[in-house]
């Protein structure tokens, strides 16, 4: 197959990056100006609201949106448990009375007259914002996050996929012209950024992941082989965020190409 190639992407054995770290909606910084921070340090945190779901109570029921409230067992602001009763109707015989149940836990929304439907949220999901990067704050933003500063070597990427991740770098092959296959990955490389050469494969990718490294970088992968961890068509944007297991970097393209020879070097001078 043909191979694809961008030239240009930095690399710098000494540099200092700036990460700005932004909670996605407004909630409390837990760090000041000039503290130091490593990688997993909590520098922010937020609670995301809860997914909301819609119960058709008037339909359920056979009673029309007007009445609803007549029914309820429940009102708005009130907590519920997955399977509560929210609603009922009171027929004559007890027998075919009809209960609806909440489909989740937490608490509801809303009642509405109009639709004759009832909205229940999820507890809401605590986030923690990490800082990414052993180093120092530099700025703050209340109620939003930080900037974080740090000396560090640098090595730019074509694309990744699978998120952020945070690990000691292992190296796995002996030149930057090695595939990484499956029998160099060890358990020894959980919890690792490992560096392969020029490739990794399907196989490759699944010891990966069986032996918990948190990240991969290699020079090049088969489109094929791509299309099979994404699970989708590679016409679908890579965002960098998709949820795979561990995170795959690669530094040079599509196909067999070795890590460039500057890449390589660098990275490997920092193993540990």
């Amino acid at each position: 197959m043909a191979h694809s190639y961008t030239p240009g992407l930095r690399t710098a054995p000494q540099t200092v990056v700036r990460k700005r770290r932004i909670l996605p909606i407004p909630g409390r910084v837990l760090v000041h100006d000039g503290q130091a921070v490593t990688a997993t340090t909590v520098i922010a945190q937020t609670e995301l609201p809860g997914k909301v779901h819609a119960v058709n109570v008037v339909n359920l029921l056979g009673i029309v949106p007007q009445e609803i409230r007549r029914y309820m067992l429940k009102r708005a602001g009130d907590a519920v448990s997955s399977g509560e009763p929210l609603a009922e109707n009171r027929p004559v015989f007890k027998w075919l009375k009809t209960q609806v149940p909440s489909p989740i836990t937490g608490t509801i929304e809303t009642v509405s007259e109009v639709t004759g439907q009832v909205f229940l949220r999820e507890p809401p999901k605590p986030l923690a914002l990490t800082a990414y990067l052993d180093g120092h704050v530099v700025e703050t933003f209340p109620g939003e996050g930080a900037t974080v500063e740090t000396a560090c070597s640098l090595v730019q990427g074509i694309f990744g996929i699978g998120g952020e991740a945070v690990g000691t770098i292992a190296v796995g092959v002996d030149n930057r012209e090695d595939e990484l296959t499956p029998e160099r990955i060890t358990d020894a490389h959980r919890g690792t950024i490992l560096v392969g050469g020029s490739l990794i494969g399907r196989d490759g990718i699944a010891r990966a992941k069986q032996a918990g490294a948190a990240a991969v970088v290699v020079g090049g992968i088969h489109d094929l082989d791509l299309r099979f961890l994404l699970g989708r068509d590679l016409g679908v944007a890579i965002t960098g965020t998709e949820q795979i297991g561990f995170t795959l970097i690669i530094t040079e393209g599509f196909g067999r190409i070795a890590m460039a020879k500057r890449t390589f070097e660098l990275l490997s001078s920092k193993v540990g």
